[in-house]
């Protein structure tokens, strides 16, 4: 029988190769996205496909389907789309969390929920672990986004240990590739689009802090295996880790600061006339991040493949054609 998988937030970043990805592997694929910072001209070509669905819905409402697998990607991810509309941020987090696990405790279904190198806030520890429980203000400016992740968890857990819900957690580190939002206020589509149209590449701070940036294909390649695990090899796996709930880091370890970031991006770009320019360093903005991805190769057998200068590339590339 051909499983159904519901992907909350589908037509976003990740969630658009998510959907291609499934469909490709046969199964029957519903989107469902309030298109807040989605957008259906990354689905388009999806449309067509008999097993494809589109459903136009807010996350943060109640909503009922026969499911075996929900993948829950609703949340916008980037500052500038996270603080436009904080309360509607967190809301989307927690209750949109809530309403995918409620729906997962009637159906059966199992649940894969896209958590963030952000509950990690600005770390003490590097690299980050998933035993370490950050350094996050909670009452800041990206709390909502911080916290609502934070707190998705929270219930993922308690959903997990109480109602025996088949929960996955991959906490993702910086993501970028193809059908990134030309302006979402991430730093690899910024430099991108400041240097395709000559404008200055905005640094913050002295540039000196530093991102590991992972394709968005190795991500994907991440979820898949993670949600193909049999439930009792994954509950034995944490229950060995002392762990309990099915968290770990995904992301590339690579670890860059942003001046070189913007140095490979113009490097890439020769004909830009850009030239790097410095900002004040934004409230509570991280210094560090690179994930501990231990856990992740132990479990999965999974290492990212996709180095940052050919990411970089194909995602130039797509930006370049996309602008035209």
């Amino acid at each position: 029988m051909t499983k159904k998988s519901l992907i909350t937030g589908g037509a976003g970043f990740i969630g658009s190769h998510l959907a291609r990805r499934l469909l490709e592997a046969g199964r029957e694929v519903t989107v469902m996205d309030n298109l807040f910072t989605g957008t259906k001209a990354n689905i388009y070509d999806l449309m067509d496909n008999p097993r494809f669905t589109f459903i136009l819905h807010d996350v943060t409402q109640p909503f009922w389907g026969q499911f075996d697998e929900v993948y829950n990607l609703a949340c916008p991810a980037s500052p500038i789309h996270y603080q436009r509309n904080p309360v509607e941020t967190i809301k989307t987090s927690f209750l949109g969390m809530m309403n995918v696990l409620e729906l997962a405790l009637k159906t059966k279904a199992r649940v894969f929920h896209t958590s963030t190198s952000e509950i990690y806030g600005d770390p003490n520890v590097h690299p980050q672990p998933e035993s370490y429980w950050g350094n996050v203000n909670t009452i800041g400016l990206r709390s909502c986004y911080d916290e609502g992740k934070r707190a998705a968890e929270t219930l993922c857990a308690d959903y997990a240990r109480e109602y025996n819900v088949d929960v996955r957690m991959i906490r993702i580190f910086n993501t970028y590739g193809p059908n990134m939002h030309p302006q979402d206020g991430r730093v690899i589509s910024n430099f991108i689009m400041q240097a395709l149209k000559n404008k200055p590449i905005t640094l913050y701070g002295d540039g000196s802090q530093t991102r590991s940036f992972q394709y968005v294909d190795d991500l994907v390649n991440a979820i898949q295996l993670f949600m193909a695990m049999d439930p009792k090899k994954v509950k034995a796996f944490f229950a060995q880790k002392d762990m309990g709930v099915p968290v770990v880091n995904v992301g590339n370890p690579g670890e860059y600061t942003i001046k070189q970031l913007a140095e490979e991006t113009l490097r890439q770009l020769p004909e830009s006339r850009s030239q790097i320019t410095f900002q004040p360093l934004p409230k509570d903005d991280p210094k560090r991040r690179k994930p501990d991805i231990a856990l992740a190769q132990e479990l999965l057998g999974w290492t990212p493949e996709v180095p940052l200068r050919e990411g970089l590339s194909r995602t130039i590339a797509y930006f370049r054609n996309a602008a035209l």
